[in-house]
């Protein structure tokens, strides 16, 4: 069942870190994207969405699941803005808004798998703790 989870977009900018109005519209992320022919909004593109809080349209964009999270945008980007950071933020609010919740400290020691890498846990309570 979804929750009533709703973000703005100043806690997509906390969530992700970056300030999209550092952005001026070079589009060197996006022709370095390698998923730039599969998406519906490419990276530059993206970054002004978010500044001009369209969010509820990134959330249903399938651009957010076409990203490779190769951060080959914010090599490019000659004025450190970081798209791919914007794209995994709103991904969360996705998940979100389906009614996951944060992953809290003493929710980590059932998780542990001798398998699992251990970068895979530090990375799931990265994003599930913000």
């Amino acid at each position: 069942m979804a929750s009533n989870y709703t973000i703005t977009p100043d806690e997509i900018k906390e969530i992700s870190g970056v300030n999209p109005l550092r952005c001026m519209r070079c589009g060197r992320c996006s022709a370095t994207c390698p998923s730039y022919d599969n998406m519906e909004y490419h990276p530059h593109q993206f970054v002004a969405m978010v500044e001009n809080g369209e969010i509820d349209k990134l959330m249903k964009s399938e651009s957010i699941y076409k990203c490779m999270s190769c951060m080959a945008c914010i090599e490019r980007c000659p004025r450190q803005v970081e798209p791919a950071r914007l794209i995994e933020a709103i991904r969360l609010a996705v998940v979100r808004q389906q009614g996951a919740s944060h992953l809290m400290p003493d929710d980590v020691p059932a998780l542990l798998d001798p398998d699992l890498p251990q970068q895979a846990l530090v990375s799931a309570y990265r994003k599930f703790t913000k």
